[in-house]
């Protein structure tokens, strides 16, 4: 179950961030909302992953999906550059995450 907090974690991180970019274009109340939603829900899911994964594995896959999430829906969302060069380094965090539950 620990390990379904951490992806929750890190979904409501990518919502967190995303809010923060719309908060910034639109500067409405529902934004702002979702960010502080978005940040409060990845913190309460991270903390109770933290009750059974080593600290250190549960920040760095939370910040992996989190990073590259947020990158992924910055080029959906925000039409941000979509390089091959960029996505080859998304995809080496999202291995790297993926690598940290294999050993975990």
């Amino acid at each position: 179950m620990s390990w379904m907090y951490l992806i929750l974690a890190g979904i409501f991180e990518m919502i967190g961030v995303t809010m923060i970019n719309s908060w910034h274009k639109k500067r409405n109340w529902q934004s702002l909302f979702l960010l502080f939603a978005g940040f409060g829900a990845s913190f309460l899911f991270l903390a109770l992953a933290m009750k059974e994964l080593p600290m250190g594995t549960a920040y760095a896959v939370w910040t992996g999906i989190g990073a590259a999430g947020g990158a992924i829906l910055g080029m959906i969302l925000y039409g941000e550059p979509k390089d091959a060069k960029r996505i080859f380094f998304i995809a080496m965090v999202l291995s790297a995450a993926i690598g940290l539950k294999l050993v975990s």
